[in-house]
């Protein structure tokens, strides 16, 4: 497994060392250490920019991905993944929202934008794909942790 973790922000203070060891625990279940994945850590202003300019979206979001699995250029270098973006300030919110500790939070967005770098949807799809990709984050998320960690 090749990382690159970059911590863009100072807002809050990341622990690499424990992000790279969740990472390098995802991989492993989902059978894809030989791949590589960049993992930047932002603030809501940065993802707003990134959001708007990518997606047409102009507002801060939680994690965007952005997957080297898709596209007529896909097939160049397979073993690397993409690269997931999250904004340290809005996943802070949202766990606060779901009783979970800021870690917890990053790690749960993680799994999330790893699963879309693998081809797992939830927006613009129909509910089956939705919830099957609802389930594999839940499923992570409980083999990280040992129990679901109030996630719905």
């Amino acid at each position: 497994m090749k990382l690159q973790i970059r911590n863009n922000q100072n807002k809050i203070k990341i622990d690499k060392r424990k992000i790279r060891g969740t990472v390098l625990k995802i991989l492993k279940i989902l059978d894809c250490v030989d791949k590589e994945i960049s993992l930047s850590f932002v603030d809501d202003e940065n993802i707003k920019q990134l959001n708007k300019q990518y997606l047409g979206r102009d507002k801060a979001t939680n994690v965007i991905s952005f997957s080297l699995r898709e596209g007529e250029y896909s097939n160049i270098n397979p073993q690397i993944l993409g690269d997931i973006i999250i904004s340290v300030e809005t996943a802070q919110r949202d766990a606060i929202k779901e009783n979970l500790t800021v870690t917890q939070g990053l790690e749960f967005l993680i799994i999330h934008g790893i699963l879309h770098l693998l081809g797992y949807n939830h927006e613009n799809t129909t509910k089956k794909e939705t919830n099957k990709m609802r389930q594999k984050e839940k499923d992570l998320f409980t083999a990280i942790y040992g129990c679901d960690a109030g996630l719905i």
